[in-house]
């Protein structure tokens, strides 16, 4: 696909991935809407955080995904919608799961309904690797059962089969995007990787975790948003789902020792904090992708190894310390 006069909707840009994605879809040279969560105090996300020749060649679009006529303004001309608008903090599902249906449920019906109207040539509705729950097997394929094992993998489920739908129903040309753990500059303190190194970084000796057992398949986030990007220009994934992973897992416990070496720091991991463990039943032990589907599509292979990524985002998260908060636990 030639991206360039391809006008392309990014919804939940303000975000970690949208706004990688975002960058990405503009150095293809996509003409890139960006809809963001509208509030009082015109903030665009990390919109804000880009170089300036960047932010003003994106159209800013203000609104809400959970209300359907700003959905609709948003996505009326458009040629291509990525769905990232979602409420994903998982601690925080357990305690407002009513906001994530609405959310990501009702939101991804918004976008649907709205492509499905104006005629859309392609949508791509981000999922998770959430919705497979802990590993029944290992790699995860796209054949693996979902199991909704905390009230934001339901919603997830809930918006992937919404969107599915539309396709069997309408023939909408949707594509399910599945990314495993996404990680890199610009992500939340309510994700493990910043929150040990920001913990480190403020000169705290005893990092707070959760559990050091489960293991996760991290992906730098370039190659993630590369990885959807490449979907969206594939005629093969039409109508399917396809994780993006990098193949590899690693422990939390050991994770921390990595993260540890490259700050080149002296701190003591203090495990199974109460008040960051899941619920026992809602604990997903073991994430490891099956990305054999994706690359098939579209010969994507990830680009940077953990051990560099962590480096990048050791290195972006010195500078931008400030936006972080690292004594407060961020559910």
């Amino acid at each position: 696909m030639n991206w360039k006069g391809k006008i392309v909707l990014v919804t939940g840009a303000c975000g970690f991935i949208g706004s990688h994605l975002v960058e990405h879809l503009l150095d293809s040279g996509a003409d890139v809407r960006a809809f963001v969560y509208y509030n009082s105090f015109g903030n665009w996300g990390w919109i804000d955080t880009l170089p300036e020749e960047k932010k003003h060649a994106i159209k800013i679009i203000t609104g809400d995904i959970r209300e359907p006529y700003s959905v609709r303004d948003a996505v009326k001309g458009v040629d291509i919608v990525f769905n990232l608008a979602a409420l994903i903090a998982i601690p925080y599902s357990y305690v407002s799961p009513a906001s994530y249906v609405r959310t990501n449920i009702d939101g991804a019906l918004n976008v649907m309904q709205a492509a499905q109207d104006y005629g859309v040539e392609r949508i791509i509705q981000v999922s998770t690797s959430e919705t497979y729950g802990t590993a029944r097997y290992a790699p995860i394929d796209e054949k693996h059962p979902m199991q909704a094992q905390s009230p934001y993998s339901a919603t997830k489920i809930g918006a992937d089969a919404i969107a599915y739908s539309y396709y069997r129903s309408f023939n909408l040309p949707v594509i399910i995007a599945r990314p495993f753990n996404t990680y890199g500059p610009r992500q939340s303190a309510r994700a493990v990787i910043p929150t040990i190194i920001t913990q480190i970084l403020a000169g705290e000796k005893i990092i707070k975790l959760g559990s050091s057992v489960p293991t996760r398949d991290f992906t730098f986030v370039k190659d993630t948003a590369i990885g959807m990007a490449k979907l969206a220009e594939s005629e093969q994934a039409i109508g399917e789902t396809v994780n993006i992973g990098s193949g590899a897992e690693i422990s939390i416990g050991d994770l921390a020792e990595l993260i540890k070496v490259q700050c080149n720091r002296d701190v003591m991991f203090q495990y199974e904090d109460n008040e960051r463990m899941r619920p026992e039943e809602s604990e997903v032990f073991r994430l490891l992708c099956d990305n054999h589907k994706l690359e098939e599509f579209t010969a994507w292979k990830p680009s940077v190894n953990l051990k560099d990524g962590i480096a990048q985002t050791i290195k972006w998260l010195e500078i931008n310390l400030s936006h972080y908060k690292s004594q407060i636990y961020n559910i």
